[in-house]
């Protein structure tokens, strides 16, 4: 218990409960446990206490007690001081004091003794208010620190829901942690993993980051994990220093992470020398976001290996369909390839843009089932021939709509063959009820379809292939994504070399 909290304390009352037990007006004074003055009350009798008690302590007077009611000690002008100590947990914080006529030593007047009962019931409750108003405080600074922790896991939560498991989101997450704590440098080391996240909110310059960086991916984090525990490092002499963060007068707080059952990560935490310790609480606070990190290593690292497994299987089903034409080879990638240039032209949104990865890639997926016959005959199809290629859109639909994570890509897939005008297949859909992700597709489908080779005819020119979109949009192609392909294709992208798309002459030289 502090005497800090003896400022605290409303004294009138008591000064009305010690004259009542008096029986008449009594001076009260109230020290700390130095003697120094926290409260008197107005009148003559007490000013005048108080500067005989200035004057005591100049003689170094020394606060002794026996025990019992009050203790008394008689002062130069004559009357008689007493006082009684006000007991904390574990020291004096402070002394009442009060004064009476001098009288001689064992013929104490009776009316003294309801002064020592009333002193002695005073100091208990005085200390007892004290030690409620030290652990009301306590609590408070508790609830504070709490809904610190809280306020960050929200964030956390806040940012998952937002912005789903990439990898992208340990920026966000430790940008707000460095604005929310106002902490200097936020970073994430993963040294196994060659990884190093950070955020900064700099009170002062730091010149050095990028080799302060590198040290925390050195012995500090060997430290920690050799620990298994935080560590915080405040004081500039702090012995620790020599071999764990050499040459660094940052004040650190570093936290392990326990990403899997070994411990190969560690979140740190710089300031400042000028800025205030690290504290148990902050400590508290960044093992809440460590533990927050490791389980959201955990999620990142299951989803990657996830997408590889989906990417795995996608190349798997396009190898399928491609290895029975092989004039097709490459098909797939390259209709993909330009379906995301456009998707990423039209600014959609990051769960539209999965949404078209997936379904341009596996648009043609449903081509396994057509016959080999057909699909790799080297001339002109008959119309029953057609047929069978026309319903390949319905195949994929068929072959991928028991993945439940691709749910929401199959209707480019299913769709990309419908025409603007509604002519097209599988269900002669019109205009905007074809689901966008299917008109881009189709955009980037008939571009390759025209530049690639066939079995009966070579690919033609990308010039070629230009004015044949422009021939059938607003017919068979959406014409605002025609108009932004022409836009996309002005800019000489470098697909165009990559897939070796043929040029006219003229303009390849012009290129």
């Amino acid at each position: 218990m502090s005497d800090a909290m003896l400022h605290e304390v409303a004294f009138v009352r008591y000064h009305r409960w010690l004259a009542r037990a008096a029986g008449n007006p009594v001076p009260l004074v109230v020290c700390n446990a130095a003697g120094e003055l926290v409260w008197c009350d107005e009148s003559e009798a007490a000013t005048a206490l108080v500067q005989a008690m200035i004057d005591l302590r100049h003689t170094g007077f020394d606060w002794a007690f026996a025990g019992g009611g009050f203790a008394s000690h008689v002062l130069a002008n004559g009357q008689t001081l007493l006082y009684r100590p006000i007991d904390g947990a574990s020291a004096v914080v402070g002394w009442l004091a009060t004064c009476v006529p001098a009288y001689a030593p064992g013929a104490e007047p009776a009316a003294l003794d309801a002064l020592a009962e009333c002193f002695e019931d005073m100091a208990a409750s005085i200390a007892d208010e004290c030690r409620l108003k030290t652990d009301l405080n306590g609590m408070t600074e508790e609830l504070a620190e709490r809904y610190e922790e809280l306020h960050m896991v929200y964030g956390v939560d806040q940012h998952v829901r937002q912005h789903g498991h990439q990898e992208e989101l340990f920026d966000r997450l430790l940008q707000s942690c460095a604005q929310h704590l106002d902490i200097d440098v936020v970073a994430f080391v993963r040294p196994a993993k060659n990884q190093c996240v950070s955020a900064e909110q700099l009170s002062a310059p730091i010149h050095n980051l990028d080799l302060v960086l590198v040290e925390l991916r050195g012995d500090l984090f060997r430290f920690v994990q050799a620990t298994r525990d935080a560590v915080i490092l405040n004081a500039a002499d702090d012995p620790r220093r020599a071999y764990v963060l050499t040459d660094m007068p940052y004040k650190v707080l570093a936290c392990p992470v326990r990403c899997t059952d070994q411990i190969d990560a560690a979140l740190v935490l710089l300031n400042h020398a000028h800025k205030p310790d690290f504290t148990n609480g902050d400590r508290r606070l960044a093992e809440v976001l460590a533990n927050q990190l490791s389980s959201l290593t955990q999620t990142v690292s299951l989803i990657q290996q996830l997408a590889g497994f989906n990417q795995q299987m996608a190349a798997a089903l396009v190898e399928a369909v491609e290895a029975k034409d092989p004039y097709t080879r490459g098909h797939s990638e390259r209709v993909h390839h330009i379906s995301m240039e456009i998707g990423r032209a039209l600014n959609l949104s990051e769960r539209d843009l999965e949404n078209l990865f997936w379904g341009s890639l596996l648009h043609d997926v449903g081509k396994i089932g057509i016959p080999d016959a057909v699909l790799c005959k080297p001339a002109r199809l008959t119309a029953d021939e057609y047929a069978f290629i026309k319903v390949h859109p319905e195949r994929s639909y068929e072959i991928l709509r028991h993945i439940e994570y691709l749910a929401d890509a199959l209707p480019g897939a299913r769709h990309h063959q419908e025409m603007w005008d509604g002519g097209g297949y599988p269900h002669g859909l019109k205009g905007d009820h074809i689901p966008l992700a299917a008109r881009v597709i189709a955009v980037a489908d008939t571009y390759d379809s025209i530049t690639s080779s066939r079995a009966y005819r070579a690919g033609r020119s990308h010039e070629e292939a230009m004015r044949e979109i422009n021939r059938v949009s607003g017919k068979q192609l959406d014409p605002s994504i025609v108009a932004l392909f022409n836009y996309l294709c002005e800019a000489e992208p470098e697909w165009l070399l990559r897939f070796r798309i043929r040029r006219e002459p003229a303009l390849a030289d012009h290129g």
